[in-house]
């Protein structure tokens, strides 16, 4: 009988404290300014009401719901991280809803803008480029950068149908400023497809073998916008030149889609590298035949200055 009277005890005991902490607790969230300010709005909720709703009191009162009691989004302390709970009642039953605190909402604005960016092989700063960042030397790279901006300006009316073929040395900012110029277009929701021309062939190469290769050049021809990074340094052959680059600047050519192109050659230098690809005496007929596809999709800039990656 004595274990019995002992667990009962105990049990009287531990209900107390129940009681007391619910008490407690109950005082706490009603002293609350947020709680009081609901309760104020809804002078028709009763005590019982209130007292049966405590828990989702709680839940309203100890979330943020202006980022402030959070360190960053990663760190959300919220119930649903990223969201921000809304206390409505009806017919006396407290219901909360949540949506997208600030943090939240600007991640995924930054994440539908990065989907209209994308990429082979390009290196993470292509991705976080932007204008601001951009040094102007006083006559390197301002031509390049004033006609970029002005394509990203018709480009909130009209897609232009002609791009830029960038020429220069290394590292003068060729492949910046177009990576700036994808992120700017992304957020008037334009699609940018940055390809990096020596991964490109190598892909393209191995695609043959899973017969993925015409979807892939399908997927090429099809962007709103092209480049063409660092066209040139591949070690190309004839068909790719003319079955892979051919086909996807004829078709951007017929559709009229801009192109742009990263390169250390000139037009000239190019046309003279392609032309001794491959072993036919067609060679270079074929060469001239794809730059003046080139001349087509894009206009030719010059582009100066120091070398900013031994910077």
């Amino acid at each position: 009988m004595e274990p019995i009277q002992s667990a009962l005890n105990s049990w009287l005991k531990n209900n107390e404290n129940f009681q007391t902490s619910m008490n407690d607790m109950r005082d706490k969230i009603l002293q609350s300014e947020r709680i009081q300010a609901l309760l104020a709005e809804h002078p028709e909720l009763t005590r019982e009401q209130i007292d049966k709703q405590l828990i989702k009191l709680y839940e309203y009162d100890y979330q943020s719901l202006n980022c402030k009691k959070c360190p960053s989004l990663e760190g959300c302390i919220n119930v649903i991280p990223g969201y921000v709970p809304e206390a409505h009642v009806q017919n006396g039953r407290i219901k909360l809803m949540y949506h997208e605190c600030q943090r939240k909402q600007k991640a995924i604005q930054m994440e539908k803008q990065r989907s209209f960016v994308q990429s082979l092989h390009m290196p993470k700063e292509v991705h976080e480029a932007s204008f601001s960042q951009i040094k102007l030397d006083v006559t390197g790279r301002s031509e390049a950068l004033k006609r970029i901006q002005q394509f990203f300006k018709d480009s909130q009316d009209q897609l232009p149908q002609k791009g830029l073929f960038l020429h220069g040395s290394f590292g003068v900012g060729k492949t910046y400023m177009l990576g700036a110029l994808a992120q700017e277009l992304a957020t008037i929701q334009v699609d940018t497809m940055f390809i990096y021309m020596p991964e490109f062939v190598r892909e393209m190469k191995a695609s043959i073998s899973d017969s993925t290769i015409n979807e892939k050049i399908d997927r090429f021809k099809r962007a709103s916008v092209l480049v063409f990074d660092d066209i040139g340094a591949e070690f190309s052959s004839a068909w790719f030149r003319d079955e892979v680059l051919g086909a996807i600047l004829q078709f951007r050519m017929m559709e009229r889609l801009p192109v742009f192109f990263t390169s250390n050659y000139d037009l000239n230098e190019l046309e003279l590298m392609f032309s001794k690809v491959g072993k036919s005496d067609l060679e270079e007929v074929k060469a001239a035949r794809i730059m003046e596809r080139i001349r087509q999709v894009s206009e030719p800039v010059e582009v100066t200055g120091d070398n900013h990656r031994d910077l």
